[in-house]
């Protein structure tokens, strides 16, 4: 039987060491580029060689995340780095780039490439994508359940989340950060907005909610229904966490291993209640089994860590906080006062009778000063136990099982062959003499060979086959132990896969596109429609298929696909806007498809990936900002955005089904919004059962700064403007510029 992987994170090299001697089968890393955690501490080269010989070492494998999108100038070092990888033992790389997995697996054919879930994975055609680029294995987004993991059916490693925070929209799927933050969440750089507070808004009215945090999700805990997920089609479990600390790695690995051992040996796969518990004291915004099991993932409450309940206050001054314990306090432990949110670490803790003291029990009076300022009673949460920390921090070190194998015959030399079952290495000693005075037994042999305490191995077994009345030198056989240790140590951090390298050509640069100047506009009703078909439009995008069936006998008249598809249409001779790569799989045999600019695309190699799946007409992402990344870019057939509401996030999760009554019925009447600090009103849409949130502002570009770096086709994307506002917008960027 197949096992199924635990795969923990580490951002450091302590933590790394965390998660192996906690039971993890695989960690994954991030350097210090190109990761989609830049703030994390992550790994020098130098730190990432290191990482790899000691996983190597316990037989672990490690994963170097390279899941960022790669912009033109970036590509050269990009591909060196993923060779300094390569030749140095990484087991597999994350990507997410499309154009970067493409040539990745073009120069290294045998280096492991797994996509991201950055990449969206979530229907079979997308999974046939990367199987045919020779990815062997994809991470499934954290909105498929269960259910739908299982309908999977193509062949290749299926991993998942079981573990950790959850990101509110389709991970790869946002741009809220980078085009109201300036920092890309495809480029590992997320100000985290989903975390802010926000007000939910009908058209220019308040609606109340229970609270503010209305996109803060929940962390993530499958302990309990680990058992339906070891289960299923899944091959690796994840847990989320680069930028967690070492203890909290430890634990949570330690915790999943323990659960799926029991799995294994047949035993019942449950947590106890202590366990769960400490997990909550680690880290928690409440928990959610997410959407693997149907859950609520949002905690609209709070965005912090909860801890655990403490105990309440009943008695504040301007000096002094008195709290009723319902679990032990530690000096140096932290809590947090859960309405007014203020907290503190307990460097001072007395009890009722105002002594100092560095423990408390569960029923006692805990005191403590008042130095947050604290004016009203409060339910006190626990958020750092260091007594559990300190727990953790003692762990034991994995040992790695190894069996000695000794031929000691009179006349012959010693030969000592140790061998960890995969990997075996001999050495031979000086000759075996007849005993005179002093004989060697198998005791005194076994004796020396098992003082392995401080290696990392541990004697399995012993096999003897010696002569009676022998005598070796018991230096000799200390001095064999200690060699073969080191001489195995070597063979397994040096157990590669061999380095088989394709020079091939980066795609070249067209500077200026053979198109004339083309406009393609997206429309979302009827009457935006009509006004575009007065003027010589190149392409009109619908997103509704009644009207797109209305109006596809018109050339110019393209049907831009859902998101997220779980069912594909069979569509023929049709004209389609691919959103999705399981689109890009399935439809440009028999379909004229162009892509939109949810694709992520930022250089040459994806456009030139795109364009062999006969894409005909690409549109480059909005995260391309800078001139002379956006010069550097292939220009044939390919679209800049001038123009809209740009989309920041999709997402499962609808704020409006929580808090408006006669849901159906008012989303057709009214508009929705989420309201951030600054005043700025984020539109929400609601489409088949999907969540799009909108900028509050629109984009709006001068076509002549896009002419002059040598685009000549123009995307427009309409929302809410009516017959009189698009008219007038067509007619200035027809007027706005000369055809040079």
């Amino acid at each position: 039987m197949k096992k199924i992987e635990l795969l923990s994170p580490a951002g450091d090299m302590e933590t790394l060491k965390y998660a192996i001697h906690n039971g993890a089968d695989a960690v994954y890393i991030g350097g210090k580029n190109f990761g989609a955690r830049k703030f994390a501490r992550n790994f020098t080269n130098e730190e990432l060689i290191s990482a790899f010989n000691y996983a190597r070492l316990y037989g672990v494998k490690i994963y170097v995340t390279v899941n960022t999108i790669i912009f033109n100038d970036e590509v050269e070092e990009f591909l060196k780095y993923v060779e300094f990888l390569y030749e140095n033992g990484v087991d597999a790389l994350i990507m997410q780039d499309i154009g970067m997995i493409y040539y990745v697996k073009k120069c290294f054919q045998n280096l492991e490439v797994h996509a991201s879930t950055q990449c969206h994975n979530h229907n079979d055609e997308g999974l046939k994508l990367m199987e045919s680029l020779g990815v062997s294995r994809v991470v499934l987004d954290r909105e498929m359940s269960l259910e739908d993991i299982n309908k999977l059916d193509v062949p290749i490693e299926k991993e998942i989340f079981i573990h950790g925070a959850l990101c509110v929209s389709y991970s790869g799927c946002c741009l809220f950060s980078s085009l109201n933050g300036n920092r890309s969440g495809n480029r590992g750089e997320c100000v985290g907005a989903c975390r802010l507070p926000y007000k939910l808004i009908c058209n220019d009215k308040n609606i109340v909610t229970d609270g503010d945090y209305l996109l803060s999700t929940r962390e993530l805990n499958t302990t309990k229904r680990l058992k339906e997920i070891l289960d299923s089609k899944v091959d690796s479990l994840k847990i989320e966490g680069r930028m967690k600390s070492a203890f909290y790695v430890g634990f949570i690995t330690h915790i999943y291993r323990m659960l799926i051992d029991k799995y294994y040996l047949g035993c019942e796969v449950k947590i106890s209640d202590e366990d769960y518990l400490k997990i909550a004291k680690l880290f928690n915004r409440k928990f959610t089994e997410g959407y693997l099991f149907h859950d609520n993932i949002i905690n609209i409450k709070s965005a912090n860590h909860q801890g655990v309940r403490l105990g309440k206050t009943i008695y504040i001054d301007k000096k002094k906080i008195k709290i009723k314990l319902e679990d032990y306090i530690n000096q140096e432990d932290a809590i947090r006062f859960s309405n007014s949110n203020l907290g503190m670490v307990i460097n001072k803790l007395y009890n009722e009778k105002g002594l100092l003291v560095n423990h408390l029990d569960k029923g006692e009076i805990l005191v403590i000063d008042n130095k947050i300022n604290l004016k009203d009673k409060d339910i006190v949460l626990k958020t750092i136990d260091k007594r559990q920390e300190e727990e953790i921090a003692n762990y034991e070190e994995k040992k790695i099982p190894v069996v000695f194998k000794v031929e000691a015959h009179i006349g012959n030399n010693l030969k000592i062959t140790i061998s960890d079952y995969k990997n075996e290495v001999t050495i031979m000693k000086s000759v075996v003499s007849k005993a005179i005075n002093t004989k060697i037994t198998n005791e005194d042999i076994k004796s020396k060979l098992a003082k392995l305490g401080n290696t990392c191995f541990i004697l399995d077994n012993l096999v003897i086959d010696s002569d009676d009345d022998i005598f070796i030198r018991l230096s000799d056989i200390n001095n064999a132990r200690r060699e073969l240790v080191n001489l195995l140590i070597d063979k397994r951090i040096n157990s590669k896969k061999e380095v088989i390298k394709n020079t091939i050509k980066l795609p070249k640069v067209i500077s200026k596109s053979k198109d004339n100047i083309k406009f393609h506009i997206l429309v979302r009703n009827e009457q935006q429609l009509k006004v575009c078909l007065k003027y010589n439009i190149e392409t009109i995008i619908v997103t509704d298929s009644l009207m797109y069936e209305k109006y596809k006998n018109k050339n110019n008249v393209y049907l831009r696909l859902p998101r997220v598809i779980n069912n594909f249409m069979d569509y023929h001779n049709e004209k389609l806007v691919a959103t999705e790569l399981g689109a890009i799989n399935k439809y440009p045999s028999h379909n004229s498809v162009i892509s939109d600019y949810y694709l992520n695309v930022v250089n040459n190699c994806s456009i030139n990936f795109l364009k062999s799946k006969n894409i005909k007409l690409i549109t480059i992402s909005p995260e391309v900002k800078e001139d002379n990344r956006l010069k550097s870019l292939d220009k044939d057939g390919v679209a800049i955005m001038l123009y809209g509401k740009m989309e920041l996030m999709i997402m499962k999760y609808n704020p409006l089904k929580l808090f408006v009554d006669n849901y159906n019925y008012k989303i057709e009447k009214n508009k929705y919004y989420l309201k951030n600090k600054d005043n700025h009103l984020f539109r929400i849409i609601d489409n088949n059962n999907l969540t799009h949130l909108m900028h509050y502002k629109n984009l709006d570009e001068d076509i002549n700064k896009y002419l002059n770096l040598g685009f000549r086709n123009f995307r427009i994307d309409f929302l809410d403007e009516n017959e009189e506002d698009v008219e007038k917008l067509i007619k200035r960027y027809y007027s706005n510029y000369s055809d040079s």
